[in-house]
């Protein structure tokens, strides 16, 4: 099998569900880095910082340097501060989002803002997603970190940021602009940031929608694995098939 100088990993439904780790993804993370290949991890999750995420990789045993973790929060942020210089933001969303804005000296706003962005939160009531609609309603630009409409944990599937931010469309009759996987905007930062040629990265993932669409709309190499959302079966199916398609990175010969 080829060989890649970017090894580009989704997280829930790939290297874990959950608080669970997905041992094969574990495996093939540790035979990368006896070659000296550091992977890269990049994610739809918007709640998590770069640090939080480290931490929890480290609980699996993966050591993951933060400049090679990049989360649908961080591209957010740079999306904004590219599109939307001096703009005054309201947020729906984590520590991560928050983090992430903050990082790119972004201005927060509960009255009247040029953009409500809006990423997954975890104390999400009524009366933010209302406010959150009227603020779109008077006009602000709506922005999401991610279309997820779900993702796996170790109980099931839970609801996903495209869930609420749906709500959210339904409610106002805007459709956000989405920003994470399958939209191209995290691997051409990923790309940018660090040098790589389109032919030396490979996107690895378990969902076709985000990880495995992501991958081909930006031109790259895919490997699907079926440890998460979209079951092999459902893939082989498809009208544009992912470069690889196995049961999980075992399968995969370094």
């Amino acid at each position: 099998m080829k060989a890649y100088k970017a090894y580009c990993f989704d997280l829930d439904g790939t290297v874990y569900k959950g608080t669970e780790p997905i041992p094969s993804a574990v495996a093939f993370i540790h035979a990368l880095q006896k070659k000296g290949i550091e992977p890269f991890y990049i994610t739809n999750n918007a709640r998590m910082t770069q640090k939080q995420v480290q931490q929890k990789l480290l609980k699996m045993g993966i050591c993951a340097p933060e400049a090679h973790i990049l989360t649908s929060a961080i591209a957010t942020a740079k999306y904004i501060s590219n599109h939307y210089p001096n703009a005054t933001v309201q947020m729906i969303g984590g520590d991560g989002l928050r983090e992430a804005l903050l990082a790119e000296n972004i201005t927060f706003t509960s009255e009247q803002p040029d953009v409500l962005v809006q990423g997954i939160d975890l104390e999400l009531n009524y009366s933010k997603i209302e406010n959150a609609c009227y603020a779109i309603q008077n006009g602000a630009d709506f922005i999401a970190t991610n279309g997820d409409i779900k993702f796996p944990s170790e109980k099931g599937f839970a609801p996903g940021n495209g869930s609420i931010a749906e709500l959210i469309h339904n409610v106002t009759g805007v459709e956000p602009t989405y920003i994470g996987k399958p939209h191209p905007h995290m691997l051409a930062i990923l790309q940018q940031l660090n040098g790589f040629e389109k032919e030396d990265m490979l996107m690895i993932g378990d969902n076709y929608d985000t990880d495995i669409l992501a991958g081909i709309g930006f031109g790259i190499d895919t490997l699907h694995v079926n440890t998460g959302v979209t079951p092999t079966e459902s893939v082989l199916k498809k009208d544009i098939q992912p470069t690889y398609c196995i049961n999980n990175l075992l399968d995969w010969q370094l």
